[in-house]
């Protein structure tokens, strides 16, 4: 059975987007199987992934309502192993119509149970806030990616996002971890950076990923163009360091999946499914060749 990761923060601007949607790259880089869920009404994630705005298509509004299920929503991507549930604006009202619901805070649970044989991973981005899309979310997980920047304000919200997982732990999903938490925007060179990564080691210990995302501007383009920064540029270190993340995670659950680190890489024609044989071994070439998690992190390009 798949395991569904949500990633969340409260926060807005720590990267969550940028985080849902370069990990589910890269586990699909990895030639596994994943599916990224858009939750987020402002749809940062479908359009990241290059589909335009189209309020004809099926999306997760009509998923979480009921009115599709999320097999008739899924949209194949340009990586061959991706897949996407894509959002809509009128996912916002979604937060209104499930009030009086029964069974509310099961939904995006309910409405996935039947995908999660097919997908190793499902990835699901939620809403900057502790809303009733975020709570589906969380009920729905097995465990939830915390991004975080290295600076002190991006601290203030971690109290209140791990009272709910309590929350939610107690009464609704007691299954429900921490995945990990993963520095985004990072950089190594400032000593505000090293401190707040210290702080975090000491609370979270071996939650705190090895690997952090620097800032990068190849990163920040990739979004506009509708691709993953892996397909966009697959040189960049934005790229690289979330292969990087994707190899952790991929160890830490590799006894559950019958994966191990060493089996990350392309074993054939992988990546994408359109594109220059060219830019295809040239992607392959970063998956084979970035190593495996370190302490030390690159600089920021």
């Amino acid at each position: 059975m798949g395991r569904v990761i949500a990633v969340a923060n409260q926060k807005g601007g720590v990267g969550k987007t940028t985080t849902a949607i370069n990990l589910a790259a890269s586990f699909a880089a990895a030639e596994v199987n994943t599916l990224l869920v858009d939750c987020d009404p402002q749809s940062n994630t479908t359009s990241g992934l290059g589909f335009a705005k189209d309020p004809e298509r099926i999306n997760s509004y009509h998923m979480i309502m009921g009115a599709a299920s999320a097999e008739e929503a899924l949209q194949t991507t340009e990586l061959e192993q991706l897949w996407l549930i894509p959002s809509h604006k009128n996912l916002l009202g979604a937060n209104l119509e499930l009030v009086g619901m029964e069974g509310r805070e099961f939904r995006i649970r309910e409405a996935l149970a039947p995908l999660r044989d097919r997908f190793e991973f499902i990835v699901l981005d939620c809403p900057p806030a502790l809303d009733l899309l975020t709570l589906n979310a969380l009920v729905a997980a097995d465990a939830v990616l915390i991004p975080m920047q290295g600076e002190y304000f991006a601290l203030e919200g971690v109290s209140e996002l791990l009272d709910t997982i309590e929350r939610i732990r107690a009464g609704l999903n007691p299954g429900l971890g921490i995945e990990a938490v993963v520095l985004t925007m990072f950089d190594d060179r400032t000593n505000l950076a090293q401190q707040v990564r210290a702080e975090l080691k000491n609370f979270f210990g071996e939650k705190l990923c090895a690997t952090a995302v620097p800032r990068n501007v190849r990163l920040a383009e990739a979004p506009s163009h509708g691709k993953p920064a892996l397909v966009y540029d697959p040189r960049s270190k934005g790229a690289e360091s979330y292969i990087r993340l994707a190899k952790e995670i991929i160890e830490r659950q590799g006894a559950g999946l019958g994966l191990q680190t060493s089996d990350v890489g392309p074993q054939a024609e992988v990546l994408t499914t359109e594109g220059t044989e060219e830019h295809r071994e040239e992607r392959e070439a970063v998956v084979d060749e970035v190593p495996a998690p370190a302490d030390e992190m690159d600089k920021s390009a």
